[in-house]
């Protein structure tokens, strides 16, 4: 039998909270050096986009709109720009600077960044965490991303997981959400449903589309939630407006948001005069424990497959991690 290892980062208590409410604030995972570094490097890449070179792809995360093109399906080994819904008018013109029409880069920042890539691949605490929560055996990296909540414009990001959008059999997902800059009410930050991870099936995921582009696609038979709780009300995302409070997570900069892959969260609106940026990566498990398959719209390359974040996989994991 094996025998779990003594605790390295996280405590007992913040592991159980985890897996009782869905996600978990870690306050100060990065140094403020760690943090100021990241921010200024997202700023330098701001600095560097090139409006004259891009598609105008614009990003949102609701079902109709999703950006379906090729800039957006390759994006998986690059670093790329995708812009907010609004900042591009009628004729393909940014309605605002450069700088503030930007909703995210990504999505191999910390692939090809040395400064995310430090604070992603090569960082100790992180794989320590890994080793604390014990939500995968051999975890791989992906999708990452800076998020730029823009003051007054940055929209909001409507209720949803994000197993549906990087889905594995049985879902694995798992998203590291850094905030660069101080998070509040006014500006964006997260909101999460307590507990939904444990009533919320899976019902549909994010695909790419045989004839092009993306969409949805319904699963037929839903994986089932985390645990049966009765008492408690069973949603899906795709309802759009979920019973129940939502908990809304103020945090700091250097804090980290871990969220369970079915867990129901969005932000609202920044309607505040401080812009909120924030760097995010997922992590999934790798096979033979979780099976990611080539519908799924970002994919590896040989040139760049998915990184392993540990250097020895966890023998055993906690039983709601991936169910």
């Amino acid at each position: 039998m094996a025998v779990a290892q003594p605790l390295e980062y996280l405590s007992q208590a913040q592991i159980d909270k985890f897996y009782r409410d869905g996600y978990l604030v870690v306050p100060g995972f990065l140094s403020q050096d760690q943090t100021s570094s990241l921010l200024f490097r997202a700023k330098e890449l701001l600095d560097g986009f090139t409006p004259e070179d891009h598609p105008m792809t614009k990003f949102t995360t609701s079902d109709k709109n999703h950006v379906g093109d090729n800039y957006f399906l390759n994006s998986g080994d690059k670093i790329r720009y995708f812009l907010d819904e609004d900042a591009v008018d009628s004729s393909g013109k940014l309605t605002r600077d450069k700088a503030r029409a930007v909703n995210k880069i990504g999505h191999a920042l910390h692939e090809l960044d040395p400064v995310f890539q430090n604070v992603t691949l090569e960082n100790d605490r992180l794989k320590a965490l890994a080793r604390d929560l014990r939500f995968h055996h051999d975890p791989v990296a992906l999708q990452s991303m800076v998020i730029f909540k823009q003051s007054q414009t940055g929209g909001a990001v409507p209720e949803h997981n994000d197993s549906t959008f990087l889905y594995t059999s049985p879902p694995s997902a798992l998203g590291f959400w850094i905030a660069l800059e101080k998070c509040t009410p006014m500006n964006g930050a997260l909101s999460f449903l307590p507990g939904s991870h444990l009533t919320t099936p899976i019902t549909k995921r994010f695909i790419r589309l045989p004839g092009g582009g993306t969409g949805f696609e319904q699963l037929a038979t839903p994986p089932p939630p985390s645990s049966d709780i009765s008492e408690k009300r069973e949603v899906s995302a795709s309802e759009g407006v979920s019973e129940g409070n939502y908990v809304l997570e103020a945090c700091e900069s250097g804090d980290l948001v871990l969220i369970h892959g079915s867990v129901l969260h969005k932000s609202e609106r920044n309607t505040s005069a401080h812009t909120r940026f924030a760097y995010t990566f997922h992590m999934i498990d790798s096979s033979p424990y979780a099976q990611y398959d080539e519908k799924n719209w970002l994919q590896p390359t040989d040139a760049m497959p998915f990184s392993r974040i540990l250097d020895v996989p966890n023998e055993i994991t906690l039983s709601t991690a991936v169910h």
